[in-house]
């Protein structure tokens, strides 16, 4: 069967805001651009942001830096990079004013400058009082951003390649990363994109877990195709759940409610975050407020008639306050809650929101792993921006809106080192192996001959269910051994899945069953990764490493201030050092100390 060979500059795998960052930056700079994107551009993930973005303009209080960088090395709980964090810190009014000049509609003070709202886990003064950080656009800033960004795309010639599922990357004999296998989903035809460079920015795998704000398509593709191709996964224990998840529903209500307002009460009405984060209450980052509200749901708290979920009150604020600065979250609780917010609370309960781990990288975008005894040696060829890509900049716990702030600094820096290796020569076309779509062809040929299989669907919500039980807001020894039995097993049922559908043209039985590989992929890692790691840090609980005066929150800087990396290969663990040194001399640590709100 002979297959189609396309050849670019660099080849970009997802289209959300990193990839569409990143595709800008090589577009503008005259490379010959391919973005594969299993939807349409403005349909990815990133539409879905509801909240702002980071920066500290210091449009509506005083504001800094600094400041952003302290909050983001607290909230990770000492976890990320903070060489990494404070070059996403310093670069963040740079991205966000550019983004503005592409026509972004943020939303406006009186006085004509982009409006910012507060957002948990953001504060001025070290930690002291909460700042207004996160600029945005109501309650739809990710859909603002995206459109954005594929306008100027549109602008600068980029070429799309809509409904195209990345398959695998490709390696050569001397570990570099020369290309990737894609299939089209319309005709089922898999192609070879050629390229000098190949930049992911597939976004996360929320749809591991059963109760999840992400979408269908967060399956982790460029993770999973990754970890195959014998590339780490850096950090995948570490998920975080958002807060405020409508009950039952699991959509998103944006932490912008509570950063406009909005106060969390249990059944009597209590607002019961002044006791768990006295000083910023319901503005504390989201691994507390998530815990706050379970330890209230397990302790007979919480509401409704199983007392399953805890309140979002917003009616105290004006109606026009949340018509204006709400529209969304408004129509959504009226859509999934059945409540108008205006008259009556939304019932919420916290959700698998975010990957902080993924793909390592630096904060040039460069993957990369260990290698001669370099843990961070850059794999040729190989970028990623996002939240496939762990940089680390959010450690063990994100900050909200950093995420967006994330895309746009991380999409723009792979963009700008992948422009910088292919002029200055670094980084040449080089030839493909004779395997180059082997491993691909034969997991799709796997699918087309399999007899007696198991179904596609069971095995995915086996994953989930034991996901779901076994990794969730609090995580127990007994709970996460059996879990990686029970994973492991489920690894072995995704072996022999079977399609009863083989026909090529628009197949999505064959998407669903491909994608499933991704997805168990980092089940895996991040089972594993969590049972191997005896200790409580950011959104990782466990009930076996409690607070106490030697070991703060649970977490035992002695032994496990380190980066943990999953190799699918033998499902071995190996592990890095955290980078505790800033990007510049000038700049000052920000030390270890206990992380309270």
């Amino acid at each position: 069967m002979s297959i189609t060979k396309r050849t670019y500059d660099a080849v970009i795998v997802g289209a959300g805001g990193a990839g569409l960052r990143a595709a800008l930056q090589l577009s503008e700079a005259g490379l010959k651009t391919a973005v594969l994107t299993k939807v349409f551009p403005t349909r990815s993930h990133t539409v879905a942001a509801q909240g702002g973005v980071a920066a500290s303009l210091g449009n509506s209080t005083e504001d800094n830096w600094h400041w952003h960088m302290y909050d983001t090395v607290k909230g990770s709980d000492w976890l990320g990079d903070q060489d990494a964090i404070e070059f996403m810190c310093r670069k963040a009014n740079e991205v966000v004013v550019e983004l503005e000049h592409y026509g972004m509609p943020f939303d406006r003070l009186d006085n004509g400058k982009i409006y910012q709202r507060p957002f948990g886990g953001h504060s001025q003064n070290y930690g002291q009082t909460p700042v207004s950080r996160s600029c945005a656009a109501a309650d739809r800033t990710g859909h603002a951003m995206l459109h954005a960004l594929y306008q100027r795309n549109v602008r600068a010639n980029t070429q799309f390649f809509v409904e195209w599922m990345a398959l695998d990357l490709i390696r050569d004999a001397d570990g570099d990363v020369v290309g990737v296998t894609a299939m089209e989903m319309e005709t089922g035809e898999v192609s070879i994109f050629h390229a000098k460079a190949i930049v992911f920015a597939t976004g996360g795998a929320g749809r591991i877990f059963y109760s999840s704000t992400n979408a269908f398509i967060n399956t982790g593709d460029g993770v999973g195709m990754a970890a195959r191709a014998g590339i780490p996964l850096e950090d995948m224990e570490f998920w975080q759940f958002h807060p405020t998840g409508v009950a039952g529903a699991g959509v998103l209500i944006t932490e912008g409610v509570r950063g406009e307002g909005g106060i969390l009460r249990n059944a009597d009405g209590e607002r019961f975050m002044e006791r768990y984060a006295p000083t910023l209450k319901d503005l504390a980052s989201r691994d507390v407020v998530s815990r706050s509200m379970v330890t209230e749901i397990n302790e007979g708290r919480g509401c409704g008639p199983d007392k399953d979920h805890v309140m979002l009150d917003i009616t105290h604020l004006s109606p026009d306050t949340i018509m204006k600065r709400l529209p969304g979250i408004r129509e959504i609780s009226i859509q999934f809650a059945g409540v108008d917010p205006i008259k009556a609370p939304i019932p919420v309960v916290p959700t698998c929101h975010y990957q902080m781990g993924g793909i390592p990288t630096n904060y040039k975008g460069q993957v990369v792993m260990p290698k001669a005894g370099n843990p961070n040696a850059p794999v040729t060829g190989f970028y990623a921006a996002g939240e496939c890509a762990c940089a680390s900049v959010h450690g063990a716990n994100r900050l909200g809106t950093n995420s967006l702030l994330d895309l746009l600094v991380f999409g723009k820096s792979a963009g700008e080192t992948v422009v910088e290796d292919i002029q200055s020569g670094n980084l040449r076309l080089k030839p493909l192996p004779e395997d180059a779509a082997d491993a691909a062809m034969a997991r799709i040929s796997r699918l087309d001959n399999q007899t007696n299989g198991t179904d596609v669907h069971e095995v995915r919500l086996a994953m989930q269910r034991t996901m779901q039980k076994h990794a969730g807001v609090f995580r127990f020894k007994e709970l996460l051994e059996e879990g990686v039995a029970e994973i492991l097993k489920v690894a072995e049922q995704a072996k022999t899945t079977e399609i009863k559908d083989k026909s090529k043209v628009w197949n999505t039985a064959r998407v669903e069953a491909l994608e499933l590989d991704n997805l168990i992929e980092v089940a895996k890692a991040t089972m594993i990764s969590a049972e191997a790691r005896k200790e409580s840090r950011g959104a990782h609980v466990r009930d076996d490493a409690p607070d106490s005066e030697e070991f703060p929150n649970g977490r035992n800087d002695k032994e496990w201030l380190k980066h943990t990396l999953w190799f699918s290969e033998g499902n071995r663990l190996d592990y890095k050092p955290v980078n505790l040194e800033p990007m510049n001399e000038g700049t000052k640590p920000i030390a270890l100390a206990k992380r309270v709100y």
